[in-house]
C-alpha cells in the first residue's frame, strides 16, 4: 500500500499555495509552508488545475511584489507533480449542483467538487467556513486561530 493510499488526501486551495508564496503574509506564510510541507512528505496532497491556473495569475499580478513568470511557471510545474484533478465539463455539472444545494460561489463549489472527484476527505482553504462537511468533504481552516 502506498503511503497516498494509507493516508486521507487533502485537497490544497489556491490561498494556501498562495499564502506559501507570499512574504507580506508574515503569520499565513509560515502555516502554509508548514502544512505543504507536510503534504509533500506524507505524499497526500491533491489539486487541481484551477488550483494552478489560479496561483499562476495570483502570484504574477497580485503579489506584492509579484514572483516573476519564470519563478510562478517552476512552481506550477513543481505542484503539477502532485495528482492533478482536470476540470472539465462533467465536474462543472456536478460543481454547479453543489453549488445550488449548498449556497456556494461557484468557484468555490468548483473546488470543493474537485477534491470530491479527486478522493479528498479533506479541503484546506481560508475561503469557506472551516468545519463545514460538503457531501463527505471536510472543509478546515489552517489558519484558524482557534486551531
Amino acid at each position: 500500500m502506498s503511503a497516498r493510499t494509507a493516508a486521507a488526501l487533502t485537497f490544497v486551495d489556491t490561498n494556501v499555495l498562495v499564502y506559501a508564496h507570499d512574504r507580506s503574509e508574515g503569520r499565513r506564510q509560515p502555516i502554509a509552508v508548514e502544512l505543504l510541507d507536510r503534504l509533500w512528505r506524507s505524499r497526500t496532497g491533491i489539486l487541481s488545475t484551477q488550483v494552478l491556473q489560479e496561483f499562476y495569475v495570483v502570484a504574477t499580478r497580485k503579489l506584492a511584489p509579484p514572483m516573476s513568470r519564470q519563478a510562478a511557471r517552476q512552481t506550477v510545474i513543481s505542484y503539477a507533480e502532485w495528482p492533478v484533478v482536470e476540470i472539465d465539463g462533467p465536474l462543472i455539472v456536478a460543481a454547479s449542483r453543489l453549488e445550488e444545494a449548498h449556497t456556494l460561489s461557484f468557484w468555490d463549489a468548483l473546488i470543493a467538487e474537485s477534491a470530491l472527484r479527486g478522493g479528498a476527505s479533506r479541503l484546506v482553504s481560508d475561503d469557506l467556513q472551516s468545519g463545514r462537511s460538503l457531501a463527505g468533504l471536510s472543509v478546515v481552516n489552517p489558519f484558524d486561530e482557534q486551531r
